[in-house]
């Protein structure tokens, strides 16, 4: 177990495309002209409109989590190749393509950290790993943290961004929905604490399995949430689907999630329910 250590070179690599590269930047939702450094010190959202971009592992870490007490565990558990899957290219070439491009193993990154000093077990999903999408890796990465959580009796706390199962393992990225799901069972069982917190995007497998079983299910403001892709959806029943079908805000308004909370209050809101759970 090892601090959570990564070259400059990494760190900029697993964000988003949607994250600007220059001094300025066009807000995508309502148009502002932001300079970089007043949304780096916006925690990443538009300052006019309040639109969320899309952000890496790292800037998650740095915002949910006090300041260096994120310890990885489990870094080097990795996917298999189990069906020799060949699409446009071999699946060992797309892991490993993704791994050089992000600096990671896998889509979920997992370890020990803290929040206004309290322990957690903290895991966070890589969409630009092969678009977050959720492995035999992933779900036995998901597996060891609730153990930890369990054994250590921290709460568990799950930053999702996911396409979904990932489709190069077939069956054996479907029975991931049902490993990490009964270790939630135990964890409730055991009156630990479990939060999720959904991102821009979290779909597919991972909210029909942990994105969706948290005590808490926390989502961020405009994230599209939801198991099949609007449009996906459109062609199937033929219908226009109502507007803001499946962002966070409509999601809160059904009742499939809990709280929409801006990403300026994400730390304080967690340590505010923890403690509430913890008492």
């Amino acid at each position: 177990m090892g601090w959570f250590l990564r070259s400059k070179e990494n760190i900029e690599s697993d964000k988003p495309k949607e994250m600007p590269d220059g001094l300025w930047t066009k807000c995508p939702s309502c148009g502002e002209i932001v300079f970089k450094k007043q949304l780096e010190e916006n925690l990443f959202t538009c300052p006019k409109c309040n639109h969320h971009y899309r952000i890496g592992v790292s800037e998650y870490i740095n915002i949910i989590l006090d300041e260096g007490s994120f310890e990885e565990v489990n870094a080097n558990i990795t996917s298999d190749d189990p069906l020799n899957f060949f699409d446009s290219k071999p699946y060992v070439e797309r892991i490993e393509q993704a791994r050089l491009s992000t600096g990671f193993n896998e889509a979920l990154i997992t370890g020990l950290g803290k929040i206004d000093g309290i322990p957690v077990a903290a895991g966070f999903m890589c969409f630009a790993f092969i678009g977050g999408s959720m492995g035999s890796a992933v779900g036995e990465k998901f597996y060891r943290l609730a153990r930890i959580s369990l054994e250590n009796r921290v709460p568990l706390i799950m930053v999702c961004a996911s396409g979904g199962a990932r489709m190069q393992e077939a069956a054996l990225s479907l029975m991931q929905m049902a490993k990490t799901s009964a270790i939630l069972t135990e964890l409730a069982e055991n009156s630990i604490p479990y939060l999720t917190i959904l991102t821009d995007p979290t779909t597919g497998g991972v909210t029909a399995s942990f994105g969706m079983l948290g005590d808490i299910t926390i989502a961020e403001p405009g994230a599209l949430i939801g198991f099949a892709g609007p449009r996906v959806i459109e062609q199937t029943i033929k219908k226009k689907l109502p507007a803001n079908f499946q962002k966070a805000e409509f999601l809160l308004e059904k009742g499939f999630v809990d709280i929409v909370v801006p990403r300026k209050e994400l730390k304080s809101t967690l340590a505010r329910l923890i403690k509430w759970f913890l008492n």
